[in-house]
């Protein structure tokens, strides 16, 4: 995580959403570190229908630099977001799994490798988990996390 998910950052990460400001992308992908040992960097998937809505993927568009500088293979199709499902953002923690179960699959072999999941915001876990989930079920050794921003944990 580079960033807690106030201002400026919860502007900027909605600017890159919501307004397809994609120099922020590379912004935020500038800041990120990747950890050693990483084999493959897999983006956050968004469901086929929210990718025609937005455009594009944010975390795509964040990975794709990341991959770039590091010299790590960005993994498109690694993942699959095959059930849409409603926005997670208004959602608590036990809504967040219930709302994410069997929304992502995998058909790729990964075994042995690991594993970065790139995302723009992480509240909860749940859905890097679930993503986390599905790779280890295909072989994956080890999967990480990075993320731009996390919502603070409430006091």
């Amino acid at each position: 995580m580079a960033f807690d998910y106030a201002f400026p950052v919860d502007v900027m990460v909605k600017a890159l959403k919501y307004q397809h400001r994609f120099a922020l992308a590379g912004l935020f992908a500038d800041v990120l570190v990747v950890p050693d040992g990483v084999d493959l960097i897999v983006p956050m998937p968004l469901h086929p229908r929210r990718l025609a809505e937005r455009g594009f993927n944010q975390a795509v568009e964040i990975a794709r630099p990341l991959a770039r500088r590091a010299g790590v293979e960005l993994m498109l199709e690694a993942v699959s977001r095959v059930r849409h499902t409603p926005s997670q953002a208004q959602l608590g923690r036990d809504e967040r799994e219930r709302n994410l179960r069997g929304a992502f699959v995998s058909a790729r072999r990964l075994d042995g490798a690991r594993v970065l999941v790139v995302d723009d915001v992480m509240t909860t876990g749940a859905s890097l988990a679930a993503v986390a989930a599905v790779l280890k079920a295909n072989g994956a050794a080890r999967v990480e996390n990075l993320v731009v921003a996390r919502t603070p944990t409430p006091l």
